[in-house]
C-alpha cells in the first residue's frame, strides 16, 4: 500500500505498519517519540486486519527549543492531518496513544464526533501524580501563574523513567543522556511545555462527558508517573462505554515495558469487538493506490 500521502509529521521518525483495512492512529507522549509505540504497532499489524500509523508530533524528536516553539494546538494539528489522511483510506479508524497521546486521542474524538470507531488509551496523563513524582508537584500550576514562573520551572526525567524492565531502562537512559531524542525522547521538560499540557487537559476534561466513543483504558497499578486516579477519572467522566484494565509488573511506559504483549492482546480484542465486520475487496490494494 502506498502511504506516501499520509502526513506523519516532520523528520523520518514516524512510521506505518501493516496493510489491513482497519486504520489505527497512535499518538506518542509529551517529549516522547514514535519509537515508544513501535512494539504495540508491530503487534497490532500482525493481527492481520490493521494498518497502524504513528506520526511525530510537532516540535518533537529535536531539542527543547524545538518543543518550546510549539503548543498543544500545534501538536494536535499534526495529528488531525494524519487522521484526515487515514480516514481517506479506511472506513473505520481507531485512535489512541500513550500518556499525553491518550488525552489527545480524546480531543480528536471530540473534534470528529461519530468518526472515531474506538479509543486506545495507554497510561492516560491528566495529572502527574505517580509514586516517583515530587509530592509538591501539585503546586506547579500555581507557580506557573506567577509572572515568569513558567520560565523557571524545569522538569527532569529521573529513574526509573517509566520502565520497570531494567535492561530496557538502561538503554533508554543512555540514549536520553546522549541526546538521542528521536529514539528516547528528551531528558528534561520546560515549564512552557508543561503549561501547554495543563491547557489541553483542561479543555479535554470539559469535553469528556460529550465524547461517546467506546474506549479501552489501560493503566499500571505501579505507574511511577501517573497514578490509577487518571484511569478512574476517565472511567467516571467519559461519555461512552469504557473498558478499564489495570496492569501489574510494569510502570508508566506500558507499551514497551514488561507487559507490552498484554497491551497488544487487550487492544486487539477491543478492536475486534468494536470494529464492524469487513470483507476486504480483492482490489483493496488498487483502491489504496488510487
Amino acid at each position: 500500500m502506498n502511504h506516501s500521502e499520509i502526513d506523519l509529521g516532520e523528520g523520518d521518525a514516524g512510521f506505518v505498519l501493516g496493510e489491513g483495512p482497519i486504520g489505527i492512529l497512535l499518538i506518542h507522549g509529551l517529549t516522547g517519540t514514535p519509537t515508544e509505540l513501535r512494539r504495540v504497532a508491530q503487534g497490532l499489524a500482525k493481527v492481520g486486519n490493521c494498518t497502524v500509523y504513528v506520526p511525530t508530533l510537532a516540535g518533537h524528536c529535536g531539542d527543547n527549543s524545538d518543543l518550546q516553539a510549539t503548543g498543544w494546538l500545534d501538536w494536535y494539528e499534526g495529528v488531525r492531518k494524519t487522521f484526515v489522511g487515514v480516514q481517506q483510506r479506511h472506513d473505520q479508524v481507531f485512535v489512541g496513544g500513550l500518556s499525553m497521546g491518550a488525552v489527545m486521542s480524546m480531543y480528536l474524538a471530540s473534534e470528529f464526533p461519530g468518526q472515531v470507531t474506538g479509543l486506545l488509551m495507554y497510561s492516560t496523563t491528566l495529572k502527574y501524580d505517580g509514586w516517583n513524582i515530587n509530592k509538591l508537584a501539585f503546586l506547579t500550576p500555581l507557580l506557573m501563574k506567577i509572572p515568569f514562573g513558567v520560565h523557571i520551572c524545569v522538569f527532569e526525567e529521573k529513574p526509573p523513567y517509566g520502565i520497570k524492565n531494567e535492561r530496557l531502562r538502561a538503554i533508554v537512559e543512555r540514549q536520553m543522556k546522549q541526546g538521542e531524542s528521536s529514539q528516547a525522547g528528551l531528558l528534561t521538560m520546560e515549564g512552557v511545555t508543561v503549561r501547554e499540557l495543563h491547557r489541553m487537559n483542561a479543555v479535554v476534561k470539559k469535553r469528556m462527558p460529550s465524547i461517546k466513543t467506546p474506549a479501552l483504558v489501560l493503566h499500571s497499578i505501579e505507574d511511577d508517573i501517573t497514578s490509577r486516579w487518571n484511569a478512574d477519572y476517565v472511567e467516571r467522566h467519559l461519555g461512552g462505554q469504557v473498558t478499564k484494565v489495570l496492569l501489574d509488573n510494569c510502570y508508566h511506559m506500558i507499551t514497551v515495558d514488561l507487559q507490552y504483549r498484554r497491551v497488544i492482546e487487550l487492544s486487539a480484542d477491543f478492536i475486534q469487538q468494536h470494529a464492524q465486520a469487513i470483507e476486504a475487496p480483492e482490489d483493496y490494494r488498487q483502491q489504496a493506490l488510487a
